[in-house]
């Protein structure tokens, strides 16, 4: 088995009556009722509460950029969250919608691990219903019950960096799923249940 394939291996198996064209979709729904159970401050507990912890996002549609402290004295810093949920809007959107802390928790383990200053540059995040059904019609790749539209995922790249190689390392340290689009540069990071594809 290949480490890293177009559709989830943990929805491999499921009835063809939940796929949703990519089985990602009905995985997505059951987990994200089953993983939103988990609070943010115990996956926060789970890195550490003692340091602070920033994330540098630079967003390719509207050249919008967070660098910063998210989280602080053992807590996420409320503004630095609203200002982070504005970045990863969906551009088509006048509002922000609230992102998933954890999101940010995964970004900023990943690039940590890296040990790497540079920023990410997301091509995705917060996908509005109405966004992502389109894209589902345009890209099979595209999951209609995609963790984006609940804010707790994003598709990135770090510049100067291998997409596979980002995708294997943020794959073995397990922190939530993570798929490969290698022919167009990019990884796909969330904070649901570790799978890859």
């Amino acid at each position: 088995m290949r480490l890293f394939q177009h559709s989830c291996p943990a929805c491999d198996g499921l009835d063809d009556t939940l796929a949703c064209k990519g089985r990602r979709g009905a995985l997505g729904a059951i987990v994200g009722l089953g993983f939103a159970a988990l609070a943010p401050e115990a996956l926060a507990q789970r890195l550490g509460n003692s340091a602070a912890r920033s994330i540098s996002i630079h967003r390719a549609q509207t050249g919008e950029s967070f660098d910063g402290v998210y989280w602080r004295d053992g807590r996420y810093d409320r503004e630095a969250l609203q200002k982070l949920d504005w970045v990863l809007r969906d551009p088509r959107m006048t509002e922000a919608t609230p992102m998933d802390p954890r999101l940010f928790d995964v970004l900023h383990r990943v690039r940590s691990s890296l040990e790497t200053t540079e920023s990410w540059e997301v091509i995705s995040g917060y996908r509005a219903p109405e966004t992502n059904a389109a894209r589902a019609r345009e890209s099979r790749r595209v999951s209609r019950a995609s963790l984006h539209m609940s804010g707790m995922a994003c598709d990135c790249r770090l510049p100067g960096r291998n997409s596979l190689g980002i995708a294997r390392l943020a794959a073995d340290m397990q922190t939530g799923g993570v798929g490969l689009y290698r022919r167009d540069g990019f990884v796909h990071l969330d904070c649901g249940p570790s799978r890859r594809w």
